[in-house]
């Protein structure tokens, strides 16, 4: 499990991958089976971003994207306190889930670093599966309650029913997770919710990405944040499908599911 403590540097060079080199493409596919995480480097502008996004990745376009389908992330000093549009501002994110109150968020994100803020903006990552285990192993009944039907609403008017975990057929294990003004509980996982935040933020690592640099995780598995930030922070963003086979979520600690009662990830 990855804990907070860990350097940055050690975070980024753990899990970077040479997107350069021939076979680039098998390599990174196999991490993100294994892991959920991958690290770049050498994306020098928007152009670089979306050549080796369509290289792993079909782009989905969607509302906050531009024409190409790359999503322009920085401060637009409008959405300060507009629910849903906390990335455009510089105030800190609460751990989540990209697209989560659509029926099908997508299961690649891709996040890279165009123009670095002058103080704070580092990215923070959480791995679900540590998530997932800290829960069932030290608070089970806030894992099993986290994990029932329909027990969590994601977005606006237009949003979506489902459940911070998701267990599939396979007894695999999917997260999905917003925890600001867009997300509505039911009060079978109320009392749990404080558990849930606490352990989100003790397994984040952190990235202070320089330009050029940066991450693509697995979007069923690890859920991303932010730090508050001053100067004009710039990064630049890409969500999709995989062109590749990946299995649903991830395996999660023995014992700690059963079968499931969604065959979907609702």
């Amino acid at each position: 499990m990855r804990r907070v403590h860990q350097p940055h540097t050690d975070v980024f060079v753990r899990d970077r991958i040479d997107v350069r080199v021939p076979g680039a493409e098998e390599r990174i596919a196999g991490q993100l089976r294994d892991s959920g995480l991958v690290t770049v480097d050498g994306l020098a502008s928007r152009t670089d971003v979306l050549a080796f996004a369509t290289r792993i990745m079909n782009v989905v376009p969607h509302r906050d994207s531009d024409s190409d389908g790359l999503t322009t992330i920085r401060d637009s000093r409008r959405n300060t306190h507009r629910a849903g549009f906390a990335g455009f501002s510089n105030g800190p994110l609460d751990p989540h889930t990209e697209r989560s109150g659509t029926p099908n968020p997508p299961r690649l994100m891709l996040l890279v670093c165009g123009q670095a803020a002058a103080t704070g903006g580092e990215c923070l990552l959480t791995d679900g599966q540590a998530v997932h285990f800290d829960l069932f192993t030290g608070h089970r009944p806030a894992g099993t309650a986290l994990a029932q039907p329909r027990t969590a609403f994601f977005g606006a008017g237009d949003g979506h029913a489902s459940q911070v975990f998701t267990v599939h057929p396979d007894l695999r294990v999917s997260v999905r997770l917003r925890l600001d003004g867009l997300a509505r509980w039911s009060p079978i996982v109320q009392p749990y919710l404080a558990q849930l935040r606490a352990a989100a933020v003790r397994h984040q690592v952190r990235l202070r990405l320089a330009p050029g640099q940066g991450y693509l995780l697995d979007n069923e598995r690890w859920l991303h944040a932010r730090s508050a930030f001053t100067g004009d922070r710039l990064f630049w963003r890409a969500l999709g499908l995989p062109l590749f086979p990946m299995p649903r979520g991830f395996v999660p600690a023995r014992d700690s599911v059963s079968a499931p009662m969604l065959s979907e990830a609702g």
